[in-house]
């Protein structure tokens, strides 16, 4: 079944026959289109790309079977031309992005046709998303197999004196040569008692001997994302700093180890984090274990104690527990893996174990 054909199904499982869809990502999903500021006009008929001057010869390539309709000066506004396709198609009730468009956005569409039943609808395009065709699944073994490669490189850069944003810059420009259309989401590079900011943005701190350095990063390829963290230390670890290490990679290979299709996203999280509360860090493990990722590097399914959806073949998620002991630093270590019927395909291949720079 095509893309189309699945959207069009879960529009009919949300009762909306026609949706307006305008975030970009599942704009560029379902008709493949990779420019901005464009809109989407979806029925079981018809295939509407609104878009403006810029990126009409675009659209034109990238989107063969869509109708592509030009707005914006000399064009007509945006509302106009919404009025003219809803008329012109005779919907009397549209979907919408509830999650998306802003209140601004929806009182001028909402003003400019006040016949139309407005249908806020939540996670239509999203839940297809979810599962990935298997040329998305090649985009993102590319996107980590980058990653990969870039994590090698670096550890050859990283030494005692130079800064975060040195190792960050490195980081991106290694993927880029690498063959990466650019990084999946900001760089994270945190060290010493830095590392214990889960989202440490790089900094002008300088590598220093005995650091614990988390890098968390990603490559971006076809518009597809990978995402890895690891953490290595800097001439010396530690005690604590091991202890706390074989149990953070212990618990994040038990929640690899119980990704399966037929698993509820809620049981992995509980697995791992049980792992580290019997241990005594319960309460320094402060975000949940994993999320989906692909054209986002935030989408569904999330795995969280709250989330009772249960796994399928072709999600693809990450499984990134850590602790963080504030002024003393951190460990957080993480894989992407695709979903299968037996268990899981890890995408992200680096190694694991402690490195001693």
């Amino acid at each position: 079944m095509e893309r189309i054909d699945r959207v069009i199904k879960s529009m009919e499982d949300h009762g909306v026959d026609s949706l307006l869809i305008m975030k970009d990502a599942n704009l560029r999903y379902v008709s493949h289109f990779t420019g901005s500021e464009s809109y989407l006009i979806i029925t079981a008929k018809k295939k509407i790309l609104i878009t403006d001057s810029r990126y009409t010869e675009q659209a034109e390539q990238e989107c063969p079977g869509f109708e592509i309709v030009r707005y914006r000066h000399p064009f007509p506004s945006l509302e106009e031309t919404l009025k003219t396709m809803v008329s012109r198609l005779h919907i009397t009730r549209l979907g919408f992005e509830k999650d998306y468009l802003t209140f601004d956005g929806y009182e001028n569409i909402s003003h400019a046709l006040p016949d139309l039943e407005f249908v806020p609808t939540l996670g239509i395009v999203e839940s297809v998303r979810s599962i990935k065709d298997p040329h998305e699944i090649d985009f993102m073994k590319r996107a980590a197999h980058i990653a990969d490669m870039a994590f090698t490189n670096i550890l050859k850069y990283v030494h005692i004196g130079i800064t975060e944003k040195d190792i960050e810059t490195e980081l991106e420009y290694v993927m880029k040569r690498q063959g990466a259309f650019s990084t999946a989401f900001p760089t994270i590079v945190a060290s010493g008692p830095r590392s214990s900011l889960p989202h440490g943005v790089p900094s002008q701190r300088q590598i220093q001997y005995g650091d614990l350095i988390t890098l968390d990063f990603g490559a971006l390829y076809e518009g597809y994302r990978s995402d890895m963290t690891r953490t290595v230390a800097m001439g010396k670890a530690d005690a604590k700093q091991k202890q706390i290490y074989d149990l953070v990679l212990y618990a994040q290979k038990e929640g690899v180890q119980a990704i399966s299709a037929g698993i509820k996203a809620s049981q992995v999280d509980h697995r791992v984090r049980n792992i580290i509360k019997e241990a005594g860090y319960g309460e320094f493990f402060s975000h949940g274990l994993g999320h989906g990722v692909g054209l986002e590097i935030h989408e569904a399914p999330s795995l969280n104690s709250r989330n009772e959806e249960i796994l399928v073949s072709g999600n693809v998620v990450t499984v990134e527990p850590g602790i963080y002991l504030p002024n003393w630093g951190g460990v957080r270590i993480e894989d992407t893996v695709l979903v299968t019927e037996r268990g899981c395909e890890v995408l992200t291949h680096a190694p694991k174990e402690l490195m001693i720079l």
